[in-house]
């Protein structure tokens, strides 16, 4: 199973339609951690498949919740944009809700860089800013979570190009 995780669009979907012309055929699920703008009905036209958003910091008129856990078939992802965390200052902070809802993998944005670290037993991904990047380099970024098993997992950070 392949979950497209992306970010931060800003009502800019050029690149976000140039991985899904890309990968589209081998994506099962896609996760977008906030800030979408009211886009989202747009962004669900150009999928095959199921996409799950959250509320960003610049998501004034959403009904999407501030969080809200993922079930896949054998892992849990915790989703949040994360203004309301702080994972500005301490992306750690992830760690104890994910845990506390039996996540394997907590997921934010807000950001716009692109992170992925582990911090006792939770992936924390930020798939950085797919419209605009804030890292060195101003590359935007998405992430790909393959699941294959029980708590088996990859994920990894990808350029746009």
């Amino acid at each position: 199973m392949k979950i497209l995780v992306v970010s931060d669009t800003h009502r800019r979907h050029e690149n976000f339609v140039k991985v899904i012309d890309e990968l589209e055929k081998d994506i099962d699920y896609v996760i977008h951690c906030g800030d979408v703008e009211g886009e989202e009905d747009y962004l669900e036209s150009l999928l095959k498949c199921p996409i799950v958003f959250v509320q960003g910091n610049n998501d004034f008129f959403t009904f999407n919740p501030a969080y809200r856990v993922v079930k896949y078939e054998y892992v849990n992802v915790f989703v949040t944009h994360g203004h309301r965390g702080g994972v500005a200052y301490d992306p750690f902070a992830l760690v104890d809700m994910a845990r506390d809802d039996d996540c394997q993998i907590a997921v934010f944005g807000h950001t716009h860089r692109p992170y992925y670290e582990v911090k006792n037993g939770i992936h924390i991904l930020n798939p950085g800013s797919i419209s605009y990047p804030r890292q060195g380099g101003g590359i935007p970024t998405y992430a790909i979570i393959n699941i294959t098993g029980p708590n088996e997992f990859n994920i990894e950070l990808k350029e746009v190009r």
